[in-house]
């Protein structure tokens, strides 16, 4: 049975830290409260599309045919399959008779190296992109056929995830780099210790990649409330 990744109200936080331990880094704190962050990343044409769909300029768009799922199911079985792609992994799950893993696992510095990982890992995250991309659209196309109000709230999500995608894309750009040093690390100080550090290594990255789905998740969680009160 395949155990979900599922949404906890500090999931980003919970990502961070992660990210921390395993970099062995201290958790950044903020420095400057939100607004003033968001302030940084628009630009002037962002800043009048926020500002025209604030003062009203969105339209509810035509009601659509009843869908054969219900948007709780749909986002759901999305949250599940993106998570059993990540737990049902070959290369984080190889065979157990894998010849590659037995080689490894008689010496670790010699058969494995890091490269097929960051490739793993960086096609998870276009999967994750893509495919929940294509959910909140589905979810902001929902929210619009509501009511004027429900429609300008889409539309504020619209302009944001242009504005922040590109920002988070940067930033989560990062987290391969960072598992490289800590898969570099493991494998060192494997040399004086027992060799199990692959295995390690291979269920950290499944749980940095499940925290990042989680953290990918939250404007998802955020359209989901919105069409459960409206």
């Amino acid at each position: 049975m395949v155990h979900m990744s599922r949404p906890t109200g500090a999931s980003g936080p919970a990502f961070v830290r992660l990210l921390a331990r395993l970099g062995e880094l201290p958790v950044p704190q903020p420095r400057q409260v939100l607004a003033e962050r968001l302030s940084l990343w628009l630009g002037w044409t962002d800043a009048i599309a926020l500002s025209a769909v604030l003062n009203g300029g969105a339209k509810m768009a035509a009601a659509a045919a009843l869908p054969a799922e219900t948007a709780e199911e749909e986002c759901a079985r999305v949250r599940t399959e993106l998570a059993r792609s990540i737990m049902q992994d070959k290369v984080l799950h190889p065979p157990r008779g894998n010849a590659r893993r037995g080689a490894a696992a008689v010496d670790p510095g010699v058969e494995e190296d890091y490269s097929r990982y960051g490739q793993r890992y960086a096609s998870k995250q276009q999967m994750m992109e893509t495919t929940i991309a294509a959910l909140r659209g589905r979810l902001r196309a929902r929210l619009a056929a509501i009511s004027p109000e429900m429609a300008r709230l889409a539309a504020v999500d619209a302009v944001m995830e242009r504005v922040l995608g590109a920002q988070e894309r940067t930033l989560l750009a990062s987290v391969p780099s960072l598992l490289e040093g800590h898969f570099g690390r493991l494998r060192r100080r494997a040399q004086a210790a027992a060799p199990a550090w692959l295995d390690v290594f291979r269920k950290d990255m499944e749980s940095v990649l499940l925290a990042e789905l989680d953290f990918r998740l939250q404007p998802v969680e955020g359209l989901l409330a919105a069409l459960r009160v409206s």
